[in-house]
């Protein structure tokens, strides 16, 4: 991503809020590219939908529009290794 010029941000603890109280959680997300982009790192046999709700949770939290599912265990990974979200985040992007 360095040598792409993107700019980028690896294990970003993910804060919850409940009811204006900050919860203290490990939750970290693999990679933030771009402030735009959450990129989930799998290596693992399946996807399973419990992987793409983690994904869109981290995605809503931190109020990011686009998210990646990158899955390693498998032999083409722009074939079958990977998954892509939005959310309505999405939606408030410019049209450009």
């Amino acid at each position: 991503m360095e040598k792409a010029g993107l700019r980028y941000q690896t294990e970003l603890r993910v804060p919850v809020i409940w009811e204006g109280t900050i919860l203290e959680t490990e939750y970290r997300l693999d990679v933030l590219v771009e402030e735009l982009i959450v990129v989930e790192l799998k290596s693992i046999e399946n996807i399973m939908p419990v992987h793409m709700s983690q994904l869109l949770t981290y995605m809503k939290l931190i109020e990011k529009p686009k998210g990646l599912l990158i899955n390693f265990y498998c032999v083409n990974i722009f074939k079958e290794g990977q998954k892509s979200l939005v959310n309505e985040y999405f939606a408030a992007l410019p049209k450009n």
